[in-house]
């Protein structure tokens, strides 16, 4: 295996809005990439050497933007997983559109060598705020000057020899300098003429601009390097701008608009991955908030897709909603209009928070292999914080088997989690559980419902009509049929219809047996919330208890609790459907409590 760099310089034309560039590039082509495995990160990085080479120009030379991606084994891009995408027909119709717009120069590297300083922090371990970090009211992004170099024929052993013995030692005493890392043109590419690049990182731009440097570049052996072995060279400096990963997050640029205008709902060729830009999600009953709808592959091989929506701020605090069994994560429509609308109470507060929404492993027969447990499906939500670059979540909130699923993720994962607010759930499971749910899945086998397009075996609608009725005060037909009620129960009646038969099979064995008491009675992590609603038959009884089950957390009296304890009047099993507008008040409320006590 012979690792390397996939090395990408672009220029767009003056008639491509910046906000489509980026959308394509931050939320298509980067993710596409990033999910291939031998490709194990990617940065975006924007030039700041000038014109005319004065900080107060403000046009870059050009090209202005850079892409780099490390690559394990260069012989893979010469392999059907990666040139697949590069082809014309798999390429979606805005791809083709916006590269035509686009000077590109694609070169390939192979690894050289690499030097760091002492306790190193590679860019993709940082989060969105540290690679941006405040310092002395000023942003410090890390810097990456880029030299290529070509040599005279016979001089590559003295280059290196120059490098390795003097440049790379003095070059590691200039202040701010924290790596460098030296390739050669790639054997799988082979050019006319080889060039050497070398990537130096600094943690400002005062290393590559001081004094330092300049007595590094000021002695007699490099004098002699530049003037008799190196034939061409070229120095272009750039500053971080984005880190790629497989799931598209760039919110910012589906609400940004320009001169040359803004960009566009996309569709992905494979249905997967949607954008919604805020002039297209917006309407007089709508707040305007962008959003994107995409896929997260788990280390086991399960995707979960997923609705990522709000505020465009990419350290904005992230919420993520984790659904109850046989149900979809629309959910939670209602709630997040509420949350987000100006009507809100919360309103302006609540437009801080994006929202992140999943399918949870037994919406559909990807489960993988594994037993399905909580502790699977809290590790599932930590994978989600990891591809959005999120070290702590603001908040977990999650109703029935998602709302298990949020306590444990707070119980084994405290340090990411902000606070939690478990709905219309257990501590244990019932004794009987087992032996309940053995029952409606043997019902859903017997009435054999498969699914319109696929013909894949689903739940069907009699387990789902038994289902819902029990979820629903009164089973829904409070209103008569005829209003708003019950068009959220058909709502919910069909997703439950839906849902894959196989899928519903396994992960009801994470309701078969579970026991999260003596975890909580330890729990040190921050104040969290039970939220029931009034008619979800003995839950109510069963989530009080479960506020005294929970150990002190990070309470800051000996007397305040580690949880409190929430209820929605007149709502069953789902209040978050039944009464929206008072589920939301009750969640913004305590979210606004834990802001304050911050």
């Amino acid at each position: 295996m012979a690792p390397g760099l996939l090395y990408i310089t672009m220029q767009p034309r003056d008639d491509l809005s910046p906000a489509k560039f980026h959308d394509w590039y931050n939320n298509e082509h980067g993710p596409s990439r990033l999910r291939l495995p031998f490709i194990t990160n990617g940065f975006r990085f924007r030039a700041t050497d000038t014109v005319n080479g004065s900080s107060s120009s403000s046009h870059p030379l050009s090209p202005e933007w850079l892409a780099i991606y490390d690559v394990t084994d260069m012989a893979e891009l010469k392999c059907e997983p990666y040139l697949r995408l590069r082809r014309d027909e798999i390429k979606s119709k805005r791809e083709k559109e916006v590269m035509a717009k686009i000077t590109i120069d694609r070169r390939l590297y192979d690894f050289v060598e690499s030097k760091e300083v002492e306790g190193y922090v590679p860019l993709d371990a940082l989060t969105e705020g540290e690679a941006e970090a405040e310092a002395e009211g000023k942003k410090n992004k890390r810097v990456l000057v880029a030299i290529i170099q070509t040599l005279y024929p016979d001089q590559e052993e003295e280059f290196n020899k120059w490098y390795r013995e003097e440049h790379l030692p003095l070059l590691s005493r200039v202040p701010g300098w924290l790596r460098t890392r030296r390739f050669v043109s790639s054997a799988v590419e082979p050019t006319a003429v080889r060039e050497y690049l070398s990537l130096h990182e600094y943690e400002s731009h005062d290393g590559p601009s001081g004094p330092e440097l300049k007595a590094v570049n000021a002695t007699p052996w490099r004098e002699r390097v530049m003037a008799n072995m190196v034939k061409d060279r070229s120095r272009r400096v750039y500053e971080h701008y984005y880190t790629f990963t497989a799931a598209p997050r760039d919110l910012a640029s589906l609400s940004a608009e320009t001169e040359k205008g803004a960009t566009t709902p996309f569709l992905a060729p494979d249905g997967l991955t949607k954008t919604f830009p805020t002039s297209s999600t917006s309407s007089s009953s709508e707040p305007a908030v962008p959003a994107i709808q995409s896929y997260i592959k788990t280390p086991d091989g399960v995707t979960l897709p997923y609705r990522l929506e709000g505020s465009t701020n990419p350290n904005a605090p992230l919420i993520i909603l984790s659904n109850s069994i046989l149900t979809h994560y629309r959910i939670w429509d209602d709630f997040i209009a509420t949350f987000f609308s100006p009507s809100s109470s919360f309103y302006p507060s609540n437009r801080q928070y994006r929202i992140l929404r999943y399918l949870t492993r037994g919406r559909s027969s990807n489960c993988g292999q594994q037993p399905i447990t909580l502790d699977v499906l809290a590790a599932d939500i930590i994978t989600i914080l990891d591809a959005l670059r999120v070290p702590k979540a603001a908040a977990l909130i999650g109703v029935s088997l998602g709302g298990a699923t949020v306590l444990n993720t707070a119980l084994k994962y405290p340090e990411r989690v902000g606070t939690f607010i478990a709905c219309d759930t257990n501590a244990k499971s019932p004794d009987e559980n087992s032996k309940v749910w053995a029952e409606r899945i043997a019902l859903a086998e017997a009435e054999g419902a498969l699914a319109a397009y696929t013909d894949e075996p689903i739940v069907g609608g009699q387990l789902a009509e038994v289902t819902v009725r029990r979820w629903f005060v009164r089973g829904g037909t409070c209103d008569g049929g005829k209003g708003e009620l019950e068009g959220r129960f058909r709502r919910v009646k069909e997703m439950v219809k839906d849902n894959s038969l196989g899928g519903f099979r396994r992960v009801a064995e994470a309701l078969f047996q579970y026991d999260l008491r003596e975890e909580m009675g330890r729990y040190r992590g921050a104040k969290g919330a039970f939220l029931v609603g009034d008619e979800d038959g003995v839950l109510p009884k069963t989530m009080r208890e479960m506020v005294g089950m929970m150990g002190r957390g990070d309470a800051r009296k000996e007397s305040e609790p580690a949880a409190e304890f929430l209820v929605v009047e007149g709502a069953g099993h789902l209040p978050m459907v039944e009464k929206p507008e008072r589920f939301e008040e009750l969640v913004s409320g305590f979210l606004g409590q834990r802001e304050v006590g911050r």
